[in-house]
């Protein structure tokens, strides 16, 4: 069989646009999915990523293209935090952030037009330094926290914030390259050469 040779992205994320850029890919269509991203009670933070990423791509499954599906979950241990929707949910999740390490973990997936999926979840832990009141609050009104996993966006002005990360810089910020790279080689997909 002749790999598809189109890409769809189940996302509308401009970052994760940006990242595919990085290793020279260029999405033939953008479709984001929209599934129910409810926790399931007694799932893990790795289990939720590794679901999420999978039902992403499964919703938005074409007969002529992969499509890519990802998410990010950031965990304080087995608490997972939301993608804040309001500032004090934001400031709540900051003030839980601050001066203590946590952990991203970002589940990337691809359907083949053929029915199989695979998947990958990358965990990258991440410290933060002891926030003031007047950092938390200069970043709240920046508005970066806006719809953010654990409230923050690395590559924005919380990059100031992190002391030690180990892991996926790129999965943080919401598609960990090498995984999905090495994803799209196995289905045939070119990807710009490292």
């Amino acid at each position: 069989m002749t790999p598809p040779v189109h890409l769809v992205l189940a996302s509308a994320s401009p970052r994760r646009l940006e990242l595919l850029r990085r290793i020279g890919v260029e999405p033939d269509a953008v479709r984001p999915s929209d599934i129910d991203e409810s926790e399931i009670p007694g799932e893990t933070p790795r289990q939720l990523a590794e679901r999420l990423a999978r039902s992403k791509a499964a919703a938005i499954a074409a007969t002529d293209a992969l499509v890519l599906g990802s998410d990010t979950v950031v965990a304080v241990g087995r608490r997972i935090l939301p993608k804040t929707g309001t500032e004090e949910e934001a400031r709540r999740c900051l003030e839980l952030l601050s001066g203590r390490g946590h952990r991203v973990w970002t589940g990337v997936a691809l359907a083949h037009p053929d029915g199989r999926l695979a998947s990958r979840v990358v965990e990258t832990r991440v410290s933060m330094k002891r926030l003031t009141d007047e950092e938390i609050r200069a970043y709240l009104d920046s508005g970066e926290w806006k719809g953010k996993a654990g409230g923050y966006a690395i590559q924005g002005r919380a990059e100031a914030f992190v002391t030690k990360l180990v892991g996926s810089y790129s999965g943080v910020m919401g598609l960990p390259l090498h995984e999905t790279a090495n994803l799209l080689r196995g289905f045939g997909y070119p990807v710009l050469k490292p």
